[in-house]
Order: C-alpha cells, then sequence, then structure tokens
C-alpha cells in the first residue's frame, strides 16, 4: 500500500509543483500546526454568547481527536512517515518527529469544520475549504500518505459530530436537573 501511496503523492507533486505551490503550502500547514488556527478560532467562539456553544462542542471535539490521534492511534500504528521511506525528498518544513498514521493537522481541521457543519454555522463553507488545503498540504508537503490523510478526515469528522452530541446530551441533562 505505501508504494502505491508515494506513487500517487509522486504524481501529484509532479503536476502541481511550481515555486507558489512551495511557498504557499509551508504557510497553509503552519495554519493547521498543533491545531492552532481551530483552537484560536474556538476561543473565539468562546467569548461571544451568541457562538459560545459552538465553541464548547469545538473545544470537545479538538480534545477527543488529539486523544484519539496521538495518544492512541499514531503509537499504537506507528506507522513511519513518507520522507522516512523514500529518502530522495527534500522536505520545504521542519521534519516532524511523530508517526504518520492518522493526519492530526486532517484530524483536527475536520474535527472542527464538521461541528461548524453540524452547527449551521456561517463559517462552515471557508472553514472547509481551509480544511481541506490543510489536509492537501500534508500530501504535497510528503508529510502524510494519502490514508493518512483519509483517516484524518474521517477521525476528524467522527470527533466533531462526537463533541456536539456531548454537548447536546450535557445541556438536556442540566435542563432535566433543573426542573427536579
Amino acid at each position: 500500500m505505501s508504494q502505491f501511496e508515494l506513487m500517487i503523492m509522486d504524481n501529484v507533486n509532479f503536476l502541481v509543483h511550481c515555486q507558489i505551490m512551495d511557498t504557499l503550502m509551508p504557510v497553509i500547514t503552519r495554519l493547521g500546526d498543533g491545531g492552532a488556527v481551530w483552537i484560536v478560532l474556538c476561543l473565539v467562539l468562546l467569548v461571544f454568547p451568541k457562538t459560545r456553544k459552538i465553541g464548547a462542542a469545538m473545544g470537545i471535539s479538538l480534545l477527543i481527536e488529539i486523544i484519539c490521534c496521538n495518544l492512541i492511534l499514531k503509537p499504537l500504528v506507528a506507522r513511519p512517515r513518507p520522507f522516512d521511506i523514500n529518502e530522495g525528498i527534500s522536505l520545504l518544513i521542519a521534519r516532524p518527529d511523530d508517526y504518520s498514521f492518522p493526519s492530526g493537522h486532517t484530524g483536527a481541521s475536520f474535527a472542527a469544520t464538521a461541528v461548524l457543519w453540524r452547527c449551521d454555522s456561517k463559517l462552515k463553507v471557508p472553514a472547509l475549504i481551509l480544511a481541506v488545503l490543510i489536509a492537501f498540504s500534508r500530501m504535497y508537503l510528503y508529510v502524510h500518505y494519502p490514508s493518512d490523510i483519509l483517516a484524518g478526515m474521517l477521525l476528524g469528522t467522527a470527533a466533531g459530530i462526537a463533541g456536539t452530541v456531548i454537548l447536546e446530551r450535557a445541556e438536556r441533562f442540566m435542563e432535566r436537573r433543573k426542573t427536579l
């Protein structure tokens, strides 16, 4: 599977490789470093009463994604990064020192985006565009296989759904307690 995925990555790089992409992709990927852009968005949403529930759901979702991805799946699967397999690649970003599967950048991006879609936020389309760009940047930069990206999308979406469901149930529980 890894050789097939490396072939896909090489073909993608061949088709879209240019100086603009080499400059743009590291910038886009940095937005997802540590889930930074999504954490900032979460904090901004928490500040305003009208969007506080969305921010809370996003915070829960990001926490679920980080635990599942970075603390459980990456060490469990222990998949080497593509640049460890194809050593002829010159990286455009600092060499990540953790495992490849799944993509945490992609997972966090899709966790936040899933919350925005479930809550029908006006930010859902821009968030999806950014999430897809961050996911693509990880493959373009040769730090994740396509299956890492796909797994990150699925994990993130599941975490986003779980975060909103947990918040909805917690709200219902608190409402029931008030009536007792």
